[in-house]
């Protein structure tokens, strides 16, 4: 006969520290693009992450939950009303995963899991925020994040982990996020990207970053609240959340040597942009393979992770689409990365669920041939195709209807103070007049050509965004 539910206060305690973790993720990431950003539209760079907060939280607490977790309808979402939000769970068998012959799951209550998998679902839509900056509509933000949750992360979060088309029938792996996350939101980033169309003088003029040690805080916060995000995936505490979270740190430690190694190599000086990328591309890659891989691999794969991102991120300037601060660069082509080398270096010597309980394959450096790759490749193909798809149909809509494109002169003037009437910095002159403002001199407020700044060179070849000006 089945025991009584228990909370099992080992698991509880780790997912609520994972659940705070992951959440400072979001403002690490608003400082990570605030930094990387001019600094004329840092405050509105860093309002659309923490306006994701605000808005994510609640939709997902409504109805989000239930479509991406609640019990499978067709495949390709749950029962929405299976943790409506007028609904309440404290009862002693509100459990996760509590099932007739396991009334206590993992032990962990069901609220805790519903909010570890909350702050998910607030990173992915404040992820594609980074491409579109200095050029969005805030309220047309809102509204994008609003349908691009709803039709496109909350449905991806069931394929994947809900027992939906991806996780249940085609039997892909992802541990923590690399296709449901990164993927997802990179090609949504994309198509918004290119509704939205290129910022003004992109990229003849230089949009470098304001604030590189921002760059460099933002960073570290992301690489600490990521093991929550790979760790705390494991949802328990044991084994396999320890192999987590040591292939994240040996990733994302990989993966720095990886894209500083291309620098040098290339412009023959590594910089603090570049180490701070080559991170957070490391800790993007291994995100789907970090409790399914050896260590060595994870090493391996946080190489070719920050070697291949830095190469991507010139992709824009030769394919022409105006990705501001490289999300198509780093999070969809680092998480296509981790997702595929699944498909070569997953094992069940490491994480026996592989099997058991995805019913996936070894990859196939471990004897189990291109099955698995073949899953993985179809995996990110679908989300792919219709993350695109819905974000480009949504941007068009937007854009057509109550405008997603800020207005020239305001652009000029800088998003912050037409946007939110604020400034992220006192850049007024204490006294004298030489020289220009200090507003001149940061680029809020100065057209190109004006009295006292070099005219905007009609080339083509952009400049390096690498040093702050």
């Amino acid at each position: 006969m089945p025991e009584a539910p228990t909370i099992d206060g080992g698991n509880t305690v780790w997912l609520l520290v994972s659940t705070a973790l992951v959440l400072l993720m979001t403002p690490g990431l608003a400082l990570f693009y605030g930094g990387l950003n001019r600094a004329k539209g840092v405050l509105n760079m860093m309002m659309m992450s923490f306006s994701a907060i605000g808005l994510i939280s609640v939709l997902w607490w409504f109805y989000g939950f239930s479509v991406a977790f609640g019990t499978d309808v067709n495949g390709f979402w749950g029962d929405p009303g299976a943790y409506l939000g007028t609904k309440t769970f404290l009862a002693e068998t509100d459990l996760w995963g509590a099932t007739a012959e396991n009334p206590s799951g993992i032990g962990v209550p069901l609220y805790v899991f519903m909010a570890f998998q909350m702050v998910f679902a607030v990173i992915t839509v404040a992820l594609i925020s980074g491409a579109i900056s200095d050029r969005a509509k805030f309220g047309g933000w809102l509204l994008f994040a609003f349908g691009w949750a709803t039709l496109v992360y909350f449905p991806v979060a069931h394929w994947v982990w809900g027992g939906g088309i991806i996780g249940g029938d085609i039997h892909a792996l992802d541990f923590a996020g690399g296709t449901a996350v990164h993927i997802n939101a990179g090609a949504a980033a994309l198509a918004v990207a290119l509704v939205l169309g290129k910022r003004l003088g992109w990229p003849r003029e230089g949009m470098k970053p304001h604030n590189i040690p921002l760059v460099a805080l933002g960073a570290g916060l992301l690489w600490f609240g990521w093991f929550g995000f790979n760790a705390g995936s494991e949802l328990t505490v044991d084994s396999v959340a320890g192999l987590a979270f040591i292939n994240t740190q040996l990733a994302t430690a990989a993966a720095v040597l990886g894209w500083l190694a291309v620098e040098w190599i290339k412009d023959k000086r590594p910089t603090m942009v570049g180490a701070s990328s080559g991170a957070v591309a490391g800790l993007v890659a291994i995100t789907p393979a970090c409790g399914f891989i050896a260590p060595w691999a994870a090493v391996l794969l946080g190489i070719v992770a920050g070697a291949v991102c830095a190469l991507a991120i010139a992709l824009k300037y030769k394919l022409g689409y105006d990705d501001s601060l490289d999300v198509v660069g780093v999070h969809f082509v680092g998480g296509w990365i981790g997702s595929l080398w699944l498909g070569l270096f997953a094992t069940n010597s490491v994480n026996s669920a592989i099997t058991d309980v995805v019913g996936a394959s070894d990859g196939l450096f471990y004897g189990g041939g291109v099955t698995q790759l073949g899953r993985q490749a179809i995996a990110g193909l679908i989300v792919t195709v219709w993350s695109f798809g819905i974000a480009w149909l949504l941007a068009f809509a937007i854009e057509k209807t109550i405008g997603f494109r800020l207005k020239p002169e305001a652009e000029v003037e800088g998003i912050d103070l037409a946007e939110h009437a604020e400034s992220g910095y006192d850049l007024s002159v204490a006294g004298g007049s030489g020289g220009g403002s200090a507003f001149a001199l940061a680029g809020i407020g100065t057209p190109a050509g004006a009295a006292g700044t070099k005219p905007a060179s009609d080339e083509s070849e952009p400049v390096s965004e690498k040093v702050a000006g």
